[in-house]
């Protein structure tokens, strides 16, 4: 009782701090799954073009950016093109550009291989009708592919919320974050990490059940 009491009393105390370290978090999330939701249709395109030096750009994005610590990509966003280039952008900056860049790559890899679940007869009934290839793969096969892994899409949103912590290796204001500030202003070692697990995991897990819920009722449109 004593400990949920001690809880219950911390979170109330730096309300603020936990609740300025959810926005920056929400909306780290947010921008990385929108710009890498864009950069990684782009990608997949890219890794499905009929030239090969476009093919291997899309293979290197995707195998380096998979294969590299996001910390590590980080660092070279935020402090290496600082110092090669001079580069600069801000914490919050740098943040978005590394989760959305990271997320492009796992994004791209899904979404290729929604488009090549697509039946080709498809596109070829619809360059039949008149279309270009184009014009049939975004009207006809992209969405249609977007639809098939949109499970896959949630569960990278997912990820993308609980990896977000990392950029508070860099003065991000995030949940992580102001668990330290909170944890060297109450000389706390536990209990802000222990809110700020439960503040991830109700967000978590609210988006899974928002995303099965959205899947359900696309599934059940389909049926009708």
């Amino acid at each position: 009782m004593d400990f949920f009491m001690e809880f219950g009393t911390m979170f109330w105390e730096y309300r603020n701090y936990f609740m300025t370290g959810l926005q920056y978090t929400l909306l780290l999330a947010a921008l990385a799954v929108f710009c890498g939701f864009i950069l990684g249709l782009f990608i997949a395109l890219i890794r499905m073009s009929p030239w090969g030096i476009v093919r291997f750009f899309g293979h290197v994005w995707v195998e380096f950016l998979r294969g590299t610590p996001m910390l590590v990509q980080l660092m070279i966003v935020h402090y290496g093109l600082s110092y090669m280039f001079n580069i600069n952008f801000s914490p919050i900056e740098s943040g978005a550009i590394t989760l959305s860049v990271n997320s492009s790559a796992y994004l791209a890899e899904i979404f290729r291989a929604g488009i090549q679940a697509i039946d080709r007869g498809q596109g070829e009934a619809a360059r039949s009708l008149g279309m270009t290839q184009g014009q049939a793969m975004r009207f006809i096969i992209i969405p249609q592919a977007i639809k098939n892994v949109l499970p896959a899409i949630g569960n990278e949103f997912v990820v993308i919320v609980k990896e977000s912590s990392i950029v508070s290796f860099i003065g991000v204001a995030e949940l992580m974050f102001q668990a330290g500030a909170v944890q060297g202003d109450s000389y706390n070692p536990m209990t802000p990490y222990l809110i700020v697990a439960l503040m991830y995991f109700i967000i978590t897990f609210t988006l899974s059940r928002l995303l099965n819920r959205f899947e359900r009722r696309l599934q059940a449109s389909d049926n009708r």
